[in-house]
């Protein structure tokens, strides 16, 4: 999770073979799937997105799996929110605010 805008869209370009540039959202996860980086063009600029999970971990495909997935809006809203549903049926919320 080390890259930022350029590693990733030069990511998206070179191993994937995806036009970064296009009206898409591209998603990336850490091994450890508690960290989401979203990298999206909207026409002038890059938007970089991350979500860093204190407990639990997103629902992502597992090493192996298609390295691509083609979602529709919705469904990555699902596959984000998803994990939402998972803490609130196996774990605590976290209350604490601290920032190391």
């Amino acid at each position: 999770m080390r890259k930022a805008i350029n590693g990733l869209a030069a990511l998206v370009e070179g191993n994937f073979k995806l036009d970064p540039f296009k009206e898409a959202v591209f998603a990336f996860c850490n091994r450890e799937r508690n960290r989401v980086k979203i990298l999206e063009w909207d026409g002038d600029g890059f938007w970089l997105y991350l979500k860093r999970l204190e407990k639990g971990h997103f629902r992502w495909p597992k090493p192996g799996n298609e390295a691509t997935m083609d979602l529709k809006g919705e469904e990555l809203s699902c596959l984000l929110k998803g994990t939402k549903v998972e803490l609130k049926l196996k774990r605590k919320e976290v209350f604490e605010r601290k920032i190391f």
